[in-house]
C-alpha cells in the first residue's frame, strides 16, 4: 500500500471512528488523521491473527473495516488515559 493511500484511509478511518464514538474529541484534521493511521495498524493486526495468508497491511473492505475498529480502540485508550490524568 502506498504511503497516499495509507495517509487517505487513515483520515477516512479516524472520521469514521470520531462519528460513530459519542462525546467531544477536540483534536484536528492532522490528529484524525494520525489517528486512524494508528487504528489502521492496530486494526490490521487484529485482523492478522485470524487470517493465515501472512500479509499484514494489504488494503481490502475487512481492513477497512478492521481500520475503523482499530481507530475507536485508539481513541477510547487515549480518552481512558486523558480522563485519568485530568481527574489525578
Amino acid at each position: 500500500m502506498g504511503i497516499i493511500t495509507f495517509i487517505i484511509i487513515g483520515l477516512i478511518a479516524g472520521l469514521i471512528a470520531r462519528a460513530i464514538l459519542p462525546g467531544k474529541q477536540s483534536m484536528g484534521l492532522v490528529a484524525t488523521t494520525l489517528l486512524g493511521m494508528v487504528g489502521s495498524l492496530v486494526g490490521g493486526l487484529i485482523g492478522s491473527l485470524f487470517t493465515r495468508n501472512g500479509r499484514l497491511f494489504d488494503l481490502h473492505a475487512s481492513g477497512i473495516i478492521m481500520s475503523v475498529v482499530g481507530a475507536i480502540i485508539v481513541l477510547l485508550l487515549v480518552g481512558a488515559a486523558g480522563r485519568r490524568r485530568v481527574h489525578a
